[in-house]
């Protein structure tokens, strides 16, 4: 309950802007609208345990809140990074208490990935007797961070990044808000939705503070923005989801050919902080599971520019980091040698402890030269081509083959070898056959 002062105390404008109503909620649409699955149940007037996922400032506690509300459920809110097994106590017994007097409650847990597996495990009782209506909000992937069986009991809501027109929805209301007009022209009131990065409450933290501005100022052009205004940093946390999103992204651009949206995701990735080693290592990688053979220099450079990197440090050495991306993203693509490897693995698995053939094996002992121990090989170097055409599968284990080169690139030519080697192969068999 608020006193009759802290009524009177001043409040931020995010605050003051907080909606009302679900009606009121900007960028949520797919979520509450009629037809939404939040919007059905509350026309229902029945709510299921919800897990809502969404970057920060995209009003999460506020749609919790409001659900409450429009469900006639006691709203119980409890933060994960201050709380623990007591206070969680004292809540069920609370809620229980209201269930026996008619009142259902809502346990909104903000940042539940907070609470560890034991904690979660801790509310199933309560979920699944109807004790409380869950509803948790978290920043991280629900399904790395939250045990199975409470996502089976609450379904998960995903929130979206507020985009351009919800930002600017916002804006507008901040004015009405104030009666004040916001001292930017129009290009600088574009950049300032963009330095929020999605986020509805920081975008109105930066308004606020730009209303506070001397009138007399004028307004205020981009370049002046930043020095009024600190821009959001970017998400990123480099041991979560948006460590691999953005790993992810960039790898597969690469395999995409698409190198300028390479370079953006590289970008992005050192802006949020991630380690230009963990980069590096990376696109080496990528040089030899999807480009390998086709440009054998790829794994060359990859290592060049890593080295480099090591060798500058940064910034200086992000160049090389990013040469790499270009020419990675710009080689030929064939993921013909990591195919066969798999495949390779795979019959070695299979086959298990076959012996290789006896004529291939070296006879360092007399007895082992008696038993056959290399008996009938072929020096390739002096056969007709530098090719005996001899079999070094094992005896009991039909040839295969792993490698299968791709028509581009050096593995054309590589597969012009190939070819060649069989038809040699093949003849000396017909020979061998003509013989027998």
């Amino acid at each position: 309950m608020s006193s009759l002062f802290e009524d009177q105390a001043p409040r931020p404008l995010a605050d003051r802007l907080r909606p009302a109503t679900l009606d009121e909620v900007v960028g949520q649409g797919h979520l509450l609208a009629d037809d939404g699955p939040l919007g059905r149940m509350v026309k229902a007037g029945r709510l299921s345990s919800l897990v809502l996922w969404g970057p920060p400032g995209t009003g999460k506690t506020t749609i919790a809140r409001l659900l409450a509300h429009h469900t006639e459920l006691y709203f119980e809110p409890l933060s994960a990074v201050f709380s623990g097994v007591a206070d969680l106590k004292k809540v069920f017994a609370r809620a229980k208490e209201r269930r026996e007097a008619g009142q259902g409650t809502l346990l909104f847990i903000d940042e539940i990935h907070r609470f560890n597996r034991a904690q979660q495990d801790g509310f199933l009782p309560y979920v699944e007797n109807g004790t409380v209506i869950l509803v948790g909000a978290t920043t991280e992937n629900p399904s790395f961070e939250l045990n199975a069986a409470l996502l089976s009991r609450a379904r998960v809501m995903v929130l979206n990044r507020l985009d351009d027109h919800a930002l600017e929805e916002l804006l507008c209301r901040a004015e009405d808000d104030t009666a004040k007009s916001l001292p930017l022209d129009l290009d600088a009131r574009a950049s300032l939705r963009a330095m929020a990065d999605g986020d509805g409450r920081y975008l109105l933290n930066m308004a606020e503070e730009l209303m506070e501005l001397d009138p007399d100022v004028g307004d205020l052009k981009t370049v002046d923005l930043a020095r009024v205004v600190q821009k959001r940093l970017p998400l990123y946390d480099k041991a979560q989801e948006g460590h691999y999103n953005l790993v992810s992204a960039l790898h597969k651009s690469l395999r995409g050919s698409d190198t300028d949206a390479a370079l953006y995701w590289f970008s992005r990735m050192l802006d949020g902080g991630e380690d230009p080693h963990f980069i590096a290592r990376r696109l080496t990688r990528f040089a030899v599971e999807d480009i390998g053979l086709a440009d054998p220099n790829a794994l060359t450079q990859a290592i060049a520019a890593w080295q480099a990197y090591e060798r500058l440090g940064t910034p200086e050495g992000e160049l090389a980091l990013v040469q790499l991306v270009i020419y990675l993203g710009t080689a030929p693509k064939s993921n013909a040698a990591y195919k066969a490897e798999k495949v390779a693995r795979s019959a070695a698995r299979e086959t298990g402890s076959l012996m290789p053939p006896m004529h291939i094996l070296n006879a360092p002992t007399k007895m082992m030269k008696d038993m056959g121990y290399g008996s009938g090989y072929n020096y390739d170097h002096d056969a007709q081509d530098g090719f005996s055409g001899q079999n070094y599968f094992p005896d009991d284990m039909r040839r295969q083959r792993f490698y299968q080169p791709k028509e581009i690139g050096f593995e054309r030519d590589i597969g012009k070898r190939l070819a060649y080697w069989d038809k040699l192969r093949t003849k000396r068999d017909a020979q061998e056959g003509d013989d027998q």
